[in-house]
């Protein structure tokens, strides 16, 4: 057996959405995410109701293989959703997003944990800055408040 101290970067950044955490949750969800991320395109989702749910499981493209999504937990009565993606021999991922309502609309805290898994995940981990994220994170921001504000009926609440 091999015990290694984990190669890991974890990092936050808090959106500020124009929606109710009613009206964003649903939209954190492998299938209408292609609703507001121009490209993004699982290759394949397991679920009972046809999008995200406790349990779901989806695959996107990654290098060298596959990447495997693993919703583990989903809580639309709090805003919380977590899931695990495995990028086989580059990392292991821990996604956390917790929406809270605020005057705007809502709050989205963001946190992503990367563990290495070899040689490819140290790099990755390596190039996992704070800078990378937040710009990362501003882009993720702006695509889904682009959507949330076109989608709104005038004079509607979002």
């Amino acid at each position: 057996m091999k015990i290694l101290k984990p190669v890991r970067a974890t990092r936050t950044y808090v959106q500020q959405l124009v929606a109710k955490p009613s009206e964003v949750f649903p939209l954190l969800c492998p299938v209408r995410e292609a609703e507001w991320f121009e490209g993004w395109d699982p290759r394949t989702v397991s679920s009972l109701s046809g999008f995200a749910e406790a349990d779901c499981v989806f695959t996107t493209s990654a290098e060298p293989l596959d990447a495997i999504w693993y919703i583990t937990r989903h809580e639309p009565d709090v805003g919380l959703i977590e899931m695990v993606k495995i990028t086989p021999t580059v990392t292991a991922c821990r996604l956390t997003i917790q929406l809270r309502p605020c005057s705007q609309g809502s709050e989205a805290e963001i946190t992503y944990c990367h563990t290495s898994l070899g040689p490819k995940g140290d790099q990755f981990v390596a190039s996992f800055t704070e800078d990378f994220y937040r710009q990362f994170m501003q882009d993720w921001e702006s695509r889904l408040n682009r959507y949330l504000r076109g989608r709104a009926a005038p004079g509607s609440s979002a």
